[in-house]
């Protein structure tokens, strides 16, 4: 994040450009979330909305779960084991959201958020 914060992705070549995106000229899920990270660690959270909305929302979660491993790795507290069921929908239900994303961001975007 230190690294994005520092280093513009958006000057072109910086640090290239999404292979889905090369290879299909679609927009995938994660199109726009480098630059939409390099916004949010300059605090800009307006501009990495415009550039990936789900990003946006995903990344307090992982900060959360991340912190969540941590104290349970550090012995402040202890995470119960998950239901392998609630896994697997939970990870059904992340495939169905990124695919659907995926799809509405061609069907419903103009293709300027990678350009």
């Amino acid at each position: 994040m230190l690294v994005l914060a520092v280093r513009d992705p958006h000057v072109p070549g910086s640090y290239g450009v999404c292979p889905v995106y090369a290879v299909t000229g679609l927009l995938c899920a994660g199109c726009g979330a480098l630059r939409a990270t390099h916004e949010l660690a300059t605090l800009d959270v307006a501009a990495a909305w415009a550039l990936n909305p789900l990003w946006v929302l995903v990344v307090p979660v992982l900060l959360g779960l991340w912190v969540a491993w941590l104290g349970a790795r550090a012995g402040w507290w202890r995470i119960p084991p998950l239901a392998p069921a609630l896994v697997a929908s939970a990870w059904g239900a992340l495939g169905v959201l990124v695919i659907g994303y995926s799809v509405l961001r061609n069907v419903v975007g103009d293709g300027s958020l990678v350009v």
